[in-house]
């Protein structure tokens, strides 16, 4: 476990795993529980032959700040103390949902810092995008007057329909506390909201693989095809799952963006 100061943040961050090439740096989406929910599962399918680095972005609960309000600009500064505290050099870096954007954002602003970036299940703007906003606000509602159903919510939206009914009952149960609408998960909904990266996707140089969920009903697929056109280059892959793609179809995932950070095998 390490930190690092970031304006008024304490920034948490963990590396795990060894290797000589490029460190990975997984950034995670909405929600409070940061890293440890995202990646928990994840990550450690990347470590066997590579360095790991994962954070906790302002609004997850490791890392301290003063609690106002977030703009992807913020948590892009955060990703890039991190690569610099860290110390392994410039990173593959992958984002996923609010991630995705924040990192597309290090990636255009610092690409000494970026050998390949990965962007799951991400989208270049909300405003103008009458599906997103209205979801990320209804998010806001349910997240100050119902939180029961807030949860059910996020896990409607984050998981495929066939893959919820495989589950079952007991199993969707059980996801639905997974991001409760705590301050922090809501002023990551809030930034969600004011998503615009449209102006930086053409400064991206690194080789970049979009992926989208062909079933996600969080950031439709569309949102990825968009981020794909605007980047120059960049490479498309699509998985038959839902928003929270690597839980559904993990394998699949770990196979999809692990070839395209060895495109030889190395």
């Amino acid at each position: 476990m390490a930190t690092v100061t970031v304006g008024t943040a304490l920034v948490h961050y963990d590396v795990e795993g060894s290797g000589s090439g490029p460190a990975l740096l997984l950034v995670h989406g909405t929600g409070s529980g940061g890293a440890v929910i995202n990646w928990g599962r994840t990550a450690p399918r990347f470590a066997a032959d590579r360095r790991v680095i994962t954070l906790d972005l302002s609004g997850a609960d490791r890392t301290v700040d003063d609690g106002g309000p977030l703009t992807v600009e913020t948590l892009a500064a955060q990703v890039v103390a991190v690569i610099e505290d860290a110390g392994t050099g410039p990173v593959d870096l992958l984002g996923f949902s609010m991630g995705a954007p924040v990192s597309a954002a290090v990636a255009a602003l610092r690409p000494d810092l970026v050998e390949r970036l990965v962007l799951v299940a991400g989208w270049a703007y909300t405003d103008g995008d009458e599906y997103l906003r209205n979801l990320f606000t209804l998010w806001q509602r349910l997240g100050e007057f119902d939180p029961a159903g807030f949860g059910r919510s996020v896990t409607m939206t984050g998981f495929s329909r066939s893959f919820l009914n495989a589950i079952g009952r007991e199993g969707v149960e059980a996801l639905v506390p997974n991001m409760p609408p705590t301050p922090g998960t809501l002023r990551h909904v809030a930034l969600d909201l004011t998503v615009d990266i449209r102006a930086l996707l053409p400064r991206i140089t690194a080789e970049t693989l979009v992926v989208g969920g062909t079933q996600d009903i969080t950031v439709p697929v569309e949102n990825s095809r968009e981020l794909h056109a605007a980047i120059a280059r960049s490479t498309y892959a699509e998985i038959d799952a839902g928003h929270v793609m690597f839980f559904e179809k993990e394998d699949e995932f770990v196979k999809t963006v692990t070839e395209f950070l060895n495109p030889t095998g190395s």
